[in-house]
């Protein structure tokens, strides 16, 4: 199966041919019940079935024990920006953020409404072209710390992560399963389905028990963790169809081998990396090799011409998804675990060409 276009778009992200054919099957009957599966009641045990193979999936390939609950949630990484605070922080309590980028800078955001969020380091001040310096000193008495763990916007990722004084917190939205990772490291992480798990409308949450116990105990059992763990992730009618996609993509990150998907993706971002280094007319937004992201390839053309100019090459020849975002303009290019090394190979191959003739 194949849409006719190389999606290298941040997100909804491509997804496996694979998964896409399964998918397809279910929508019309799923597992021969009669109901197509975006009808499928949220409390049938069919769903049932998918929730409870969907966690043990999770546990699975973070390698958690039972000291760790998995759930599904609403909404989108801004959701669980509002979330983490309203759980975790009151009006007197602090947690640390390191502001590495847009979406860092918004999870910043959204917990001062309802704490303190205590900036531990930025990189702001250099355009996010890097990620932040870890603070040799961390202020006593923080509820949590928290990272992106890979940002979109700018191509930085965290490819190691020290040991934090207070309980870590991990938005892992565009990089979950991309490589091989110590999770027990992580009070909580959680992650947007739309770029490594699958399609928008859910989110991913795990959390270890003796941090949840911390979490407040008198919200709305929407927002609370709390509560989507009692009940199974089905407080209210669950996205029945996206933690069906997402189902498909733990089984199909299981049968491909995380040790195997991190081999893949470090050899699409060396081929373009590799490219962009070498080339006289794009310039890459992370100059530091340690700090660039294996899922998001950020970059320049040396001026607007050139820019225009390789986005209409792009289009006419199939290549969807590599302008950068609004806020920043260039190009971005994300690879994530479902996209092929020969689209990357393509992609370079065009880049090549293109440079031979300006």
């Amino acid at each position: 199966m194949s849409t006719g276009k190389i999606n290298f778009n941040a997100g909804p992200a491509t997804l496996p041919p694979e998964v896409l054919r399964e998918a397809s099957k279910a929508v019309w009957n799923y597992k021969n019940t009669g109901y197509s599966i975006l009808e499928l009641p949220h409390r049938s045990p069919e769903f049932l079935d998918i929730i409870e193979e969907s966690k043990a999936l999770v546990k699975e390939l973070c390698n958690l024990g039972n000291d760790y609950e998995v759930m599904w949630v609403h909404g989108g990484g801004r959701a669980q920006f509002a979330m983490m605070p309203m759980n975790f922080l009151s009006a007197n309590d602090s947690a640390g953020y390191m502001d590495s980028g847009h979406w860092a800078a918004e999870a910043i955001e959204y917990a001062g409404y309802y704490g303190k969020a205590a900036i531990l380091a930025s990189s702001k001040g250099t355009k996010y072209n890097q990620l932040p310096e870890w603070p040799s000193e961390i202020p006593d008495g923080l509820k949590y710390i928290h990272i992106t763990t890979n940002n979109t916007i700018y191509g930085t990722q965290y490819h190691k992560v020290p040991k934090t004084p207070a309980p870590l917190v991990g938005d892992m939205s565009s990089d979950i399963f991309s490589c091989k990772r110590d999770y027990t490291k992580y009070a909580m992480f959680y992650a947007a389905a739309q770029k490594n798990l699958g399609t928008p409308g859910v989110a991913l949450a795990v959390v270890r028990k003796d941090f949840l116990k911390k979490s407040a105990d008198n919200l709305p059992p929407i927002f609370s963790y709390r509560a989507h763990v009692k009940e199974n992730s089905v407080v209210n009618t669950a996205n029945v169809s996206g933690i069906y996609v997402a189902l498909l993509m733990l089984r199909w990150i299981k049968g491909k081998g995380i040790s195997a998907i991190e081999e893949e993706n470090n050899a699409k971002a060396k081929m373009l990396y590799g490219a962009l280094d070498k080339s006289k007319v794009f310039i890459p937004h992370v100059a530091n090799k340690a700090h660039r992201s294996h899922m998001n390839v950020c970059f320049t053309g040396i001026n607007s011409n050139i820019e225009k100019a390789f986005s209409a090459l792009c289009r006419d020849n199939g290549i969807a998804g590599v302008e950068g975002h609004r806020s920043v303009g260039g190009f971005r290019v994300s690879m994530y675990n479902a996209m092929p090394a020969e689209s990357v190979e393509t992609l370079v191959a065009l880049m090549n060409k293109f440079e031979t003739k300006v």
